[in-house]
């Protein structure tokens, strides 16, 4: 199966738009505006990707980061970017790095997906094109630029995986194809997309295939909730599907679902979708591991839609409890269409907006914010930044959050080796699992921390006393 050669990103924003009933221009005049800032809250740009030689840009000048960034081990942040597809690195200061550039590789294989680090420490992704037959791939990159391909689609077995992946419990990784699959959708006129499984040494087995009746052209990703299961959107249809691949439809869904689903500290699941709602600009969703679905709040209920439109990212829990999240557009009323925002949303219902782009400091936010460590969110924007506009940007937005620590992954046996990420631990006195004492070892750049869960640990908090404090987790670490 051969991908047309419509650039992915307008075909994806070009399927939003029927949704919309709306065109997304992206004109290059400046637009020059202040954003309205919370006290104590600061917005900095931290990088502008075409003003940095080697960022593989293609010959418009286009970089492009879609997708969010992962924090690493080494305490910086790794992204992608989609234009002449490359995985990048940014210190916290600013500093970007390429990392590999897919540049001159056959069928520029472009990266929309983002990257997750895995236990082993490498970085994973997927690749949209690429491969004989163009249906894209399935990769990992090392720390130090070493690239491996793990699989090629073929058709049959998927093709164009537009989201990234997640690493699951078990070790191995999980993701969807926008196609592919033997099944034709009336929808689109492609076929309807699946779920798969791959090993970290490249087993790839389909877990679902797409039929129309229960959802097609999945472009989010997936979600392992505390359950074990697997949780995602595709359009029409929130699901969930075992390691197995046993399917269910959890609820139907309009207005498009672009992005993965957040499971809250409540338990349930955060979502948004990029069209529908009151207004049709977009809402914030709760749905329960049950498929009890309710909307939360519909964008754009004002004249402008300064509070923005069209929503395209995961939403983050913060660790104040609040869910945290970007639009595509809308904000900044001297934009056309409004060159997008970043918001906060709170569990009483209430949306603050606390950054209008200007398009200096970036437009088309596409991609999700992450919280780092040190409290701060970090993020990337499509376009905007420099003198020309179009490269795209990486920038952190600061709203008071103090610094903490998360592990790697959600969960895990007693014996299981865990990675614990934070900021500042170099000194560190104690680890504790749910009050439970841990070994550990604290490496060299004091930005992680390597340990195992101990004997009799439960399901809980974890804390690691520091010079500076004791530093807890967001989430709950669950022992299996």
């Amino acid at each position: 199966m051969r991908i047309g050669k419509r650039a992915p990103l307008m075909w994806l924003a070009w399927t939003l738009k029927l949704h919309l009933g709306r065109r997304a221009s992206v004109a290059f005049l400046l637009c020059v505006a202040t954003a309205m800032a919370l006290p104590g809250q600061t917005f900095t740009t931290l990088a502008v990707f075409a003003d940095v030689p080697g960022a593989h840009c293609d010959h418009n000048g286009y970089c492009s980061p879609y997708a969010g960034l992962v924090q690493g081990t080494d305490g910086n942040y790794y992204g992608t970017t989609s234009g002449q597809s490359s995985v990048f690195q940014i210190s916290p200061e600013g500093v970007l790095t390429t990392v590999y550039g897919f540049k001159g590789a056959p069928g520029v294989p472009d990266v929309y997906g983002g990257v997750i680090q895995a236990t082993n420490g490498d970085f994973y992704g997927t690749t949209l094109r690429g491969g004989v037959q163009q249906d894209g791939s399935v990769f990992s990159v090392s720390a130090n630029g070493a690239l491996r391909t793990l699989h090629v689609f073929g058709g049959a077995d998927g093709a164009a995986p537009f989201a990234g992946l997640v690493q699951g419990a078990d070790g191995n990784f999980y993701g969807t194809t926008s196609q592919g699959g033997p099944n034709v959708c009336p929808s689109t006129g492609t076929t309807c997309g699946t779920v798969f499984k791959i090993t970290p040494g490249g087993k790839l087995t389909t877990l679902h295939v797409f039929d129309g009746s229960d959802g097609d052209y999945p472009v989010a990703g997936l979600v392992q909730g505390v359950d074990g299961d697997f949780y995602g959107a595709a359009s029409g249809t929130i699901f969930k599907i075992t390691s197995g691949g046993t399917f269910t439809a959890l609820n139907s869904l309009t207005g498009g679902a672009s992005a993965a689903l957040v499971q809250g500290t409540d338990g349930n699941f955060y979502g948004i979708t990029a069209g529908g709602g009151d207004n049709s600009a977009g809402t914030i969703f709760e749905i329960t591991p049950t498929g009890v679905l309710t909307t939360l709040y519909s964008f754009c209920p004002q004249s402008g839609c300064p509070d923005g439109q069209s929503p395209q990212a995961s939403l983050v829990q913060g660790t104040d409890g609040n869910f945290y999240g970007t639009t595509a557009y809308g904000g900044n009323p001297l934009c056309d269409s409004g060159c997008g925002t970043i918001y906060r949303f709170t569990t009483a219902g209430v949306l603050t907006t606390l950054h209008s782009f200007d398009r200096t400091d970036g437009f088309d936010c596409f991609a999700p914010v992450v919280q780092g460590t040190d409290g701060n969110f970090y993020g990337t924007t499509w376009a905007g930044g420099g003198t020309s506009l179009i490269s795209g940007t990486a920038y952190n937005l600061s709203v008071g959050l103090g610094a903490f620590v998360k592990t790697q992954t959600a969960s895990g046996k007693v014996g299981a080796r865990v990675t614990i990420l934070g900021t500042a631990l170099t000194g560190a006195t104690s680890v504790t699992f749910n009050g439970t004492q841990a070994a550990f070892t604290v490496n060299s750049t004091g930005t992680a921390i390597s340990t195992t869960v101990p004997a009799s640990a439960t399901t809980g908090e974890v804390q690691v006393v520091t010079p500076s404090g004791t530093l807890a987790s967001s989430m709950q670490f669950r022992v299996r």
